[in-house]
């Protein structure tokens, strides 16, 4: 089957959907992108872009073929909707798919014969037919009968350019052989190979096992450095020591803990599914309690370095370099950044950040801005405390005015100097 000349609509235009949006407009396709938020509507509109790793003239250059807007009504006119909406975790620790049912309940009015409806947003196994499928039902259409309905699961990894949205395969499950094979074509547009699984259940199960895979390995590898500490041993040797290996070992990296939107909540999306079935995912648990104590860790590793200066962890002002959870990005969602400026904050430290990608960030109700990064700042902060591993950092020259640096990325692994202490 072959997609014809046909109208998308993608709902959400965060880190998912606008890059989405953004192939299929460079694809010649007419894409009606529907966002809540009205400013990320109206800098789009302008030909701005609020996301690190899509330029300004990215959004000029598809202006003619995407058009957003906050109005779901604008769907009505679309061929085929994908949902690109957040999955957080509820305060509870249990899915939050309010996302998903709100901008189901807010199409679905519009959800006519013959559409082409696909959940891209991470979830647990059986949303989309157990969720989704009713909700949009509700019209009288028959999914699989009057209209097409499949789950793909997002691949998008900000600020990678080596796997994009155009080389890195994509899953497909829909509901009927019919519904995969439409979504296929949909996504062969921009994808250059698609992957199609038996059904959305499969497809929802893969993305999580994706994800799990690197949470359970970055865990593993943050418990040998914990011990590999204690033990006198360098982690980071041991890690490079390791990768020589050309078969039967995969290359992880500790670090101050796990954050963004996929790592440290898809998870636990699983192991709240599988008690519905009887079943704990022990393994999923240990690895999420490990990288979860990883930012406390590092406040012990702070605490200790100060106590070799005869300093105090209460009243030291500690900087932190880097608030986003990768390199690269301006994403701050579930940063280990956030968890440690939380911890010193409770233990009596002034906490001072700076990230060249995140001018601001929302903590506790309030805005904290970036300071300037100077020789003065780092000179007049107690302990520098690497968090992200922006590529712009001048690591010899941070350590040259630092009084002490404490390490947790493994930046500073082939530089010998005494004021620097690494995980």
């Amino acid at each position: 089957m072959e997609w014809r000349d046909e109208r998308v609509g993608i709902i959400g235009l965060g880190y998912v959907g606008l890059p989405l949006a953004i192939a299929f407009a460079q694809s010649q396709t007419k894409v009606i992108g529907v966002d809540v938020s009205t400013e990320r509507v109206k800098l789009l509109r302008q030909g701005c872009s609020y996301i690190t790793d899509i330029p300004d003239q990215m959004i000029s250059s598809v202006r003619n073929h995407l058009h957003p807007t906050t109005d779901y009504a604008a769907l009505s006119e679309c061929d085929a909707v994908i949902i690109c909406v957040p999955t957080p975790l509820a305060k509870t620790g249990e899915p939050d798919i309010s996302y998903i049912l709100s901008a189901a309940e807010n199409f679905q009015p519009y959800l006519r014969r013959g559409m082409l409806v696909v959940l891209e947003s991470t979830t647990y196994p059986g949303t989309t037919e157990e969720i989704l499928k009713p909700l949009l039902e509700k019209k009288g259409l028959k999914a699989g009968v009057d209209f097409n309905l499949a789950f793909s699961p997002e691949r998008i990894d900000p600020s990678n350019k080596e796997w994009t949205i155009r080389n890195t395969p994509k899953v497909v499950g829909g509901l009927t052989e019919k519904c995969s094979e439409r979504a296929c074509a949909l996504y062969s547009r921009i994808v250059e190979k698609v992957v199609p699984v038996s059904s959305p259940k499969v497809a929802e199960m893969t993305k999580l096992l994706e994800n799990i895979f690197r949470a359970v390995n970055i865990a593993l590898v943050n418990e040998m450095a914990i011990l590999c500490k204690r033990m006198g041993i360098s982690i980071w040797e041991v890690i490079d020591a390791a990768s020589t290996k050309p078969f039967g070992f995969m290359r992880f990296e500790p670090g101050p803990g796990i954050g963004g939107h996929c790592i440290p909540v898809d998870p636990l999306y699983l192991a709240w599914k599988a008690r519905e079935f009887n079943h704990e995912t022990r393994f999923i648990r240990t690895a999420d309690a490990i990288n979860k104590q990883m930012p406390e860790y590092v406040v012990s590793l702070i605490t200790d370095g100060l106590n070799e200066h005869r300093k105090p962890l209460k009243g030291s002002k500690i900087l932190l370099l880097g608030i986003a959870y990768k390199p690269e990005v301006n994403d701050y969602r579930e940063s280990p950044g956030l968890a440690l400026i939380e911890i010193l904050s409770q233990k009596g430290s002034i906490i001072l950040y700076h990230d060249p990608y995140v001018p601001e960030i929302e903590y506790n109700g309030s805005l904290i801005r970036s300071v300037e990064l100077t020789e003065e700042t780092l000179r007049g902060s107690d302990c520098t405390v690497i968090v992200t591993a922006h590529k712009c950092y001048d690591w010899e020259w941070i350590i040259a005015h630092s009084q002490l640096v404490v390490d947790t990325r493994g930046v500073t692994k082939k530089m010998d100097s005494r004021n620097v202490l690494r995980l």
